[in-house]
């Protein structure tokens, strides 16, 4: 699992982790820790650091393998991408109501929180 995908996925699901699966990952994504920082840091073994790791990113892809949330979340950033760059092509067009309309696209979209 990538990192970048592994964060998402702690974002979305993170407070469904044990406390030291949590403290592993934030070492471990959020401040680039290593293995032997994260165990000296915890006072375990670097086993146990791994184990935990990979036991928290499971249990990430089986929550999002149930809910699709992340996936959803990235399909829908895509369409308003898409949204915003064609709407922001119309915005020059020759006719005053195609304007007027990718303005309205334009905010309607710009509205959409992520």
């Amino acid at each position: 699992m990538e990192a970048i995908e592994t964060l998402l996925l702690f974002d979305y699901y993170g407070d469904m982790l044990t406390d030291r699966q949590k403290m592993c990952l934030d070492f471990k994504y959020n401040q680039d820790m290593s293995l032997a920082e994260i165990a000296e840091e915890l006072g375990v073994s670097r086993q146990g650091v791994h184990d935990n790791i990979l036991r928290a990113e499971a249990h990430l892809q089986k929550m999002e393998e149930k809910t699709g949330c992340v996936r959803r979340y990235l399909q829908s950033r895509a369409a308003k991408q898409t949204i915003l760059a064609s709407a922001a092509d119309l915005e020059n067009h020759s006719d005053p109501a195609v304007r007027e309309a990718a303005a309205m696209i334009l905010a309607a979209a710009g509205s959409i929180e992520e």
